[in-house]
Formats: structure tokens, C-alpha cells, sequence
């Protein structure tokens, strides 16, 4: 009994390999999910990071200034594709996880729907200056033909993304199990 406390190992955790530590505390086992990738909602948030890029940039690529209307649109096509780009990086190195306390399906449902929403107005907005803002042929027209049917497009990706985060808030198609293991994407 008298040699207990040298056998006594008061160590609760295994070191760090090779002395590296990352800088802020708690975030040293960040990896990127490459099941975030290959889900439902991974991939439309790929669709409208890219196709969202496509409209923005060719509005930005006319004389929009001179037109307010193209203000709106640019507005919410730059806003979401910045804030679409965040919640990739949340949901792609598992920073949902680490912020447990918000409820992520949830938001993420509520981004997508207010998402949808915007870009319904965004997209008819772009549509019907079109014609009022260019001479049919031209290369302005077709520039801004084309961001009016990308934007038409992300709005889809956004409104299927609302689909898909609404049945993963609800838990639709799983039990509590394997939504928790799954992360709360499908």
C-alpha cells in the first residue's frame, strides 16, 4: 500500500505526436468530411456556389450600375453565395459538430428557405430587365439572358436544398441514431 501513489498515473489524455498544437483550443481534430461531399445537400450546395458564381459575375460583367434594378439582384446573388460559402465550411469541416448548441438543421433550413425566397425575387427582377435594359442580340443582352437563367437555376438548387434541410430538421426517412451519426445531412 505504501508504493500506491508512484503507481498512480494522473495523465487523462494521450500527447500530442510530434509536439504540433493547434492554435486555438478545442479545434485540433478538425478533418474535412468527404461525406458532406457526397450527400444530397454537399452537392446542391456545390451547384449553387458555382452556379451562383456564374450569375453574379455576369451581371458584374455588364454596365449594371447604370441600372438600379440590377442592384437587387446583385445583392442577393453575392450576399447568398458568400453566406452559402460559410455554411460549406461549417458543414465540410464539421464546425456544426463543435458548435453543438445551435440547432444546425434548423438554420440550415431557414437559410435555404429565405435563400429560395430571394432569389425567386432576384430572379424575376433579372428577368423582366432584360429586355428594358438591352437591345435583344447584343452582347450585354445575351450576358444578362444568361445570368437571368443561372440565377433561375440556383433558385431551383435553393428551393430543392430547402426540400432536403426540411426533411433533415424533421428527421424524415431516420431515426434519432442515424441522423446523429450522419451529422444531421442526408
Amino acid at each position: 500500500m505504501a508504493d500506491f501513489p508512484s503507481k498512480v498515473s494522473t495523465q487523462t489524455s494521450t500527447p500530442v505526436q510530434g509536439g504540433a498544437r493547434s492554435s486555438l483550443p478545442g479545434l485540433g481534430a478538425l478533418r474535412p468530411d468527404p461525406g458532406f461531399l457526397r450527400s444530397v445537400l454537399g452537392a446542391l450546395m456545390i451547384v449553387e456556389i458555382v452556379v451562383g458564381l456564374l450569375a453574379w459575375a455576369l451581371i458584374a460583367n455588364t454596365p449594371y450600375h447604370y441600372y438600379s434594378i440590377y442592384g437587387w439582384v446583385m445583392f442577393v446573388a453575392v450576399f447568398l453565395w458568400l453566406v452559402t460559402i460559410i455554411f460549406f465550411v461549417i458543414y465540410v469541416w464539421q464546425l456544426h459538430l463543435k458548435l453543438y448548441m445551435v440547432p444546425w438543421p434548423l438554420v440550415l433550413m431557414i437559410f435555404n428557405v429565405s435563400a429560395t425566397v430571394l432569389y425567386i425575387t432576384g430572379f424575376i427582377t433579372a428577368a423582366v430587365a432584360v429586355q428594358r435594359t438591352s437591345i435583344a442580340g447584343s452582347y450585354i443582352y445575351d450576358k444578362r439572358a444568361a445570368a437571368s437563367f443561372f440565377t433561375c437555376v440556383v433558385m431551383i438548387a435553393y428551393g430543392v436544398s430547402a426540400f432536403f434541410s426540411f426533411r433533415a430538421w424533421k428527421g424524415m426517412g431516420s431515426n434519432a441514431a442515424t441522423s446523429q451519426m450522419a451529422g444531421g445531412y442526408s
